[in-house]
Formats: C-alpha cells, sequence, structure tokens
C-alpha cells in the first residue's frame, strides 16, 4: 500500500501510523519506509530488551528499510511502555540510545529522516527535540482512516488467536484423521480392496486428495470456514508432508495451474528425479508477482481453522502453513507467533525453523515492497 502523507504536524502523523500499520503498536519501534511524500506502509520491529547492541540493532533496522525499493526517507516511532524520566537539565526519552544508532545508520545511508517520535503511557514526544516535552496523548487525533483497514486498536498480535474451538470438534478431526490416515495407507501399500466397509466419507475424502490434491486445495478456498472433519482431517494430513504442503501453498499464492505444476515438480523432487524449479523455489522467497491478498487471506483462514480444530500432535504443519501465509501477506508479528507455536509442539521442524530465522532476521517478501498493480 502507497499512502501520500499530508501530515503537518507531529501529532497528525501519530494519528496516521496505527492505520498505515493495520494496528496500534506496542513496544515495538515502527519504521516507515518513504519515497518522496509517499510512504510505502509501515515496518515494526519489536523493541529491543535490556542489555542488546544498539548498533546491531539499528543496523538490522536498516537493511529493513532498504529493501523496500526506492526509498529515500524514513520515519520512526518508538512505542513504549517504559515512561519518559525526568533529569536535571530536561527529560530523558526511553530507548534514547536504540533510536539514535537507528537515526544514525539511516543517515549514513541516505535517508533523509521525516520524523522521529516516540509514544508512552505519559505522552508523547520528538526525539529530535532540542528540548523534548511530553505532550497528552489525547493530543494525538484518531485518523479519518485509509481504505480497506478495519478497527486499529487492537496491538500487533490482535487477530493472531486461533479461531475457537470445543472438544467434540477436536475429537471429530482426530477420529477423522486416524480413518484417512489408515485408508492412505492401504492405497500406498496397494491394499484399497480391503477398504469396502470403512467409512464412506472418509473413502470420499480420501479419494479426492489422492485423484486431484489442487482441485481438493482449490475447492476449500470455496468454503474457508467449513465443519467438514473429513475435509479439515485431510488438509491437516496434507500439510504435515512437506512434498504436499508446499504444493498447496504454492498453489494458494498463484492459482490452481501452478498449483498442479507444482505438485507434479514436487513429487519428482522427492522421488529423485530432479530439482525443485525456481519459479516454485522463488515463491517461498515471496519473489514474483504479488499474490492476491484475499486468495492468500482465505487460505490463511482455513489453516487457521484446521490448526484450532486438530489434535496437538497434527496442529504442526497447519500452524506452520498459517505463518508462511500471513509473511506472505506482510503479517510478520502474526506468523511469529504461529511459528513460535509450532516449535513449541515440534522444536526440530525443518520449515516452521526456517520461517522463524526469516522473521528474526527481518526479511519481508518482495512482492509486500512492490506497489500493488
Amino acid at each position: 500500500m502507497t499512502t501520500i502523507i499530508h501530515a503537518t504536524h507531529p501529532a497528525e502523523f501519530l494519528g496516521l501510523v496505527p492505520a498505515l500499520a493495520g494496528f496500534t503498536p506496542r513496544q515495538s519501534l515502527v519504521l516507515l519506509p518513504f519515497q518522496g511524500s509517499r510512504t510505502r506502509g509501515a515496518m515494526r520491529i519489536d523493541l529491543p530488551v535490556d542489555g542488546a547492541d544498539a548498533d546491531d540493532f539499528a543496523h538490522a533496522a536498516l537493511q529493513a528499510l532498504l529493501q523496500v525499493q526506492n526509498v529515500d526517507a524514513t520515519a520512526l516511532v518508538a512505542y513504549t511502555d517504559t515512561p519518559a524520566q525526568s533529569v536535571p537539565d530536561g527529560m530523558l526519552l526511553p530507548h534514547l540510545a536504540t533510536v539514535e544508532a537507528v537515526l544514525d545508520v539511516a543517515t549514513q545511508a541516505g535517508l533523509r529522516i521525516v520524523e522521529a517520535l516516540c509514544v508512552t503511557p505519559d505522552g508523547w514526544s520528538d526525539y529530535l527535540a532540542e528540548d523534548p516535552a511530553l505532550h497528552p496523548l489525547d493530543s494525538i487525533p484518531r485518523p479519518d482512516g485509509v481504505p480497506g483497514i478495519g478497527d486499529v486498536s487492537g496491538d500487533q498480535t490482535a487477530g493472531a488467536d486461533l479461531p475457537p474451538s470445543n472438544l467434540v470438534e477436536r475429537e471429530q478431526v482426530g477420529r477423522a484423521l486416524r480413518e484417512l490416515e489408515h485408508i492412505l495407507e492401504q492405497y500406498r501399500l496397494g491394499q484399497a480392496h480391503t477398504l469396502g466397509t470403512q467409512n464412506p466419507l472418509a473413502l470420499i475424502t480420501a479419494e479426492r486428495v489422492l485423484d486431484d490434491l489442487p482441485a481438493f486445495a482449490e475447492g476449500l478456498l470455496d468454503s474457508p470456514s467449513g465443519d467438514d472433519a473429513y475435509g479439515c482431517a485431510a488438509l491437516l494430513w496434507c500439510v504435515n508432508r512437506p512434498v504436499l504442503r508446499d504444493a498447496v501453498l504454492v498453489q494458494w499464492a498463484t492459482d490452481l495451474a501452478m498449483g498442479e505444476y507444482a505438485l507434479d515438480s514436487q513429487l519428482q523432487f522427492a522421488a529423485g528425479a530432479g530439482a525443485v524449479p525456481d519459479a516454485v523455489g522463488q515463491i517461498f522467497l515471496g519473489k514474483g508477482p504479488r499474490p492476491d491478498a484475499d486468495r492468500l487471506g482465505c487460505a490463511l483462514q482455513v489453516v487457521r481453522s484446521a490448526a484450532a480444530r486438530a489434535p496437538r500432535g497434527a496442529k504442526v504443519g497447519a500452524l506452520t502453513a498459517a505463518s508462511w501465509l500471513a509473511w506472505a501477506l506482510g503479517r510478520s508479528s502474526h506468523a511469529g507467533a504461529y511459528v513460535d507455536q509450532a516449535l513449541a509442539i515440534d522444536p526440530e521442524h525443518s520449515m516452521a525453523s526456517l520461517i522463524s530465522t526469516m522473521l528474526s532476521s527481518g526479511m519481508l517478501p518482495e512482492w509486500a515492497l512492490k506497489p500493488a498493480t
């Protein structure tokens, strides 16, 4: 999203930041990359913990900024729970050393500084002021809003909680998953003729997955909140298998045809018949055309619902898929919440570990840094 900033006063600027970010940040440094008077949204980074190296933090922040094409300026806002301190010669703003380090590296990189502000529990202030003073929080105006952005009153973690589920739903999905795993194993062993007495719904679902996985994955987007226990179980089975999970994610980030190509490529790779094509691998790094946000949003709803209804041991694949989809949408805070849950269940999970590393390094999908077309 590219937005022209018309704020003429720091308080007006602060009123715009939650709408640009999509939430009201907390314990965060928010960086807004600019090209002229236009900002390309907002980047949020957790404020460093006590004892962290300010220079290391600043260089990581700069690298995130420089990922944005044609950035020539930046504004920053520190949202902190730490109050400002009164000192004999004035006021000491929180996280001053960190902010000064970020401003230094940004200036050295040739970036113009638009604003450098902080919001504390007691008021807001300006790091660039010679004698900073606290101004009341109620002087920050509520923004008129940015098209497509809803309620922004929650912090960066708002909306990351999984949907509610109850014990009955989880037991139904767990039972369906056990039935499907048995059926699919019989197919793998060539013993499908022994399945005549199985639950017909389980058989039909298994055949849908085996006969045409891309069509099954595409159909899930039509009813992202569906209550079909067997459909949910089939998705869990798929996303807990890397070859199938990766093909489904590529499809959801592109289209059905690319999903079919990705699945064929992944199966050949798994069989040792070649490498994963660049066209598929680049999507996982966030490179290429910007995906349809509504499509990714539906996919995220699907896997969040599946994770909520899954038995604990079967949640990891869905949580990992949710993390990648959130990252692909530019929601790194949500991606971090999902991947942390996945790694709490399986600390050795390879894709979850990779996503965690990407998030820790501040890596963003390239398509999130490009103007929408």
